[in-house]
């Protein structure tokens, strides 16, 4: 991972020499690396998963949704521990807690356990991933470190994408399934010894307590509503599976706003933090995005397998050129916008991502590789590679001192939130494998709304610029 590390990228807050600087953002490159690896790894997977543990069609799922909903709703809570406790913290219990999930999925023997641990799973990436993104604001601080830092951070994920769906074919044709998720023990055990050696021990602690009511009430709110979404493909969207969780998590949504605006010292998400327009702006997009991201990898996948019959080791090969592309444009992203602002890489990113989409829903059981798959999700990749991290810096600039955490935590949710109804959503509009087509027609409409928020809510203008 250290190829990712920018050796441009030479300042930080305190002034230290590059070689610590390069540490940290390869320690937070692999972070994100891991946890875009489990992501894409998994949903090659999931096939061999379902014939072995003996999974209803419906009910592997939650192989992908337990993750993402633990993810989503813990999130926020992660990102306020990270101020509070300590960044370096939070990250080391993150991986450890990641790493642990990981194991127990790799010897998991029923559906049960298996998807207990991607719920934990999931867990661990939401006290890991806004860490991370704490670590670029407070240590990278000029506008184009940061830049860079990002662009690094989003290749990695990018990077991880493409081990994924690579690493996933070849290791479930090769060896089992089970190592999909085992591969994550050895990686958490060196970013763990690698975070004690970059990292500095009690960095932006502060010692007022957790928001405790606002934690639970929010994160209970968030699960509940992702939950009942994610059960509306399988039960109805007007079954009570699905209506009464939706219905509990807004109330204790609206209990957990109320909380937030009474607290006085310091609530888990304070409300001040929407009125810094990028931060209200880029999360907005964030969330519109998460389920084109969902669209792109996870259906694709689907595609390849069950529409053109490919193996899960020629779908993992099939995905990697976008996976490429998108490491590559995540860089030009990050090296253009310091000059370009952000409005303009947002909206040819969305300009890609119509295309791409549209193409897609051309394709057909007798469509080829080249024309019918490759030209079109390369065009994605490249929407994405200009989107995502553009998005991303948007959402966490301007973050005060002291919530760099929670900021960080507010974009990831966004993101993940976006994700996990997308793919609920998605999986209603596609019914069966015949009907991908749908997904990808929505997901041409949801660039068109990103491209129009943007051209409407961000001003062309130095603020703009990611400062």
């Amino acid at each position: 991972m250290n190829a990712i590390a920018d050796p441009s990228v030479e300042t930080s807050r305190d002034g230290t020499h590059s070689g610590r600087v390069r540490l940290i953002l390869a320690l937070v490159c692999a972070c994100q690396f891991m946890v875009i690896l489990d992501s894409s790894i998994v949903n090659v997977a999931l096939p061999s998963v379902q014939r072995d543990l003996g999974f209803s069609a419906a009910g592997v799922a939650w192989v992908v949704d337990g993750y993402l909903l633990a993810f989503a709703g813990f999130m926020l809570l992660g990102g306020r521990a990270a101020d509070l406790f300590g960044q370096r913290r939070m990250l080391i219990i993150g991986l450890t807690v990641f790493s642990a999930a990981s194991l127990i999925g790799g010897i998991s023997t029923t559906a049960e356990l298996l998807v207990a641990a991607r719920f934990a799973q999931g867990i661990g990436a939401a006290l890991l991933a806004p860490a991370t993104l704490a670590v670029i604001n407070t240590e990278f601080t000029e506008t184009r470190t940061r830049a860079r830092a990002f662009g690094a951070w989003s290749a990695a994920g990018g990077i991880g994408g493409m081990a994924g769906a690579l690493a996933g074919g070849a290791i479930t044709t090769g060896l089992s399934w089970r190592w999909v998720f085992l591969i994550n023990v050895p990686i958490g055990v060196a970013l763990t010894g690698l975070a004690l050696l970059s990292l500095t021990a009690g960095r932006r602690v502060h010692r007022e307590s957790l928001d405790l009511l606002g934690a639970v009430t929010g994160t209970a709110g968030l699960a509940a509503v992702i939950f009942g979404v994610m059960s509306g493909a399988d039960h109805g969207w007007l079954s009570g599976v699905v209506a009464g969780p939706v219905a509990l998590g807004v109330l204790l949504l609206i209990v957990f706003l109320a909380v937030e605006a009474r607290v006085a010292a310091r609530p888990l998400v304070p409300p001040r933090l929407f009125r810094i327009r990028p931060v209200a702006v880029g999360n907005t997009l964030l969330l519109l995005f998460g389920a084109i991201g969902i669209a792109m990898w996870y259906f694709t996948s689907l595609l390849l397998q069950n529409v053109l019959g490919y193996s899960a080791l020629r779908t993992g090969l099939g995905q990697a050129p976008a996976a490429v592309t998108f490491l590559v444009f995540a860089r030009v992203s990050a090296t253009l916008l310091p000059r370009t602002g952000a409005r303009p890489q947002i909206l040819a990113g969305s300009a890609c991502l119509l295309a791409g989409f549209a193409w897609l829903t051309r394709v057909g059981a007798d469509s080829g590789y080249l024309l019918g798959v490759l030209g079109p999700t390369l065009l994605i990749a490249v929407g994405i590679g200009l989107t995502f991290p553009t998005l991303m810096a948007v959402a966490t600039s301007d973050a005060p001192d002291g919530d760099a955490g929670i900021v960080g935590g507010l974009a990831g949710t966004a993101n993940q939130v976006g994700g996990a109804i997308g793919l609920a959503v998605f999986a209603t509009i596609a019914g069966s494998a015949a009907a991908y087509g749908r997904v990808f027609v929505v997901a041409a409409g949801i660039a068109v709304a990103i491209a129009v928020i943007a051209s409407a809510l961000m001003k062309a203008t130095e603020s703009e610029r990611v400062s």
